[in-house]
């Protein structure tokens, strides 16, 4: 693929969950819960916070750019030599519950890997987070 541009590529997630917000924002940013369905970290939803996310496969480092309870998070995602930004919103749901839109961006189109990566392992971490909703409080 030719990409004289530089064009960037995101990876968008949104799911319907069946809880209000401020549980689905508890899952985001508690840390223990938060290791639960995506990785071990110190994370604190504070704006300028430096934090990291530690899996067996390697750290993200990262830094809070906006945290605004209930509604938006959005912090940097660098690892591997990719730096890009993973933002989350929550709005209500037309059935009830939480619509739930989880973009990062920033991935260059060549190679496609950390892309296709991405898009793969953050499936798997929304079918975790749906786990750790539903068993917790």
């Amino acid at each position: 693929m030719n990409n004289p541009a530089g064009e960037k590529l995101s990876v968008v997630i949104e799911r319907d969950l069946p809880y209000p917000p401020e549980k689905v924002w508890r899952a985001l940013t508690q840390p223990l819960l938060l290791a639960q369905w995506l990785m071990k970290n110190d994370f604190e939803p504070q704006v300028g916070h430096h934090f990291n996310f530690r899996a067996d496969w390697g750290v993200v480092d990262a830094e809070v750019l906006a945290a605004e309870p209930n509604k938006t998070l959005s912090y940097t995602w660098n690892s591997m030599g990719l730096k890009s930004v993973v933002t989350w919103t929550l709005a209500d749901a037309s059935g009830g519950g939480t619509h739930v839109r989880m973009e990062q961006s920033g991935f260059p189109a060549e190679p496609p890997l950390y892309y296709q990566g991405a898009k793969q392992g953050w499936q798997q971490f929304f079918a975790a987070l749906a786990q750790v909703l539903a068993r917790t409080d």
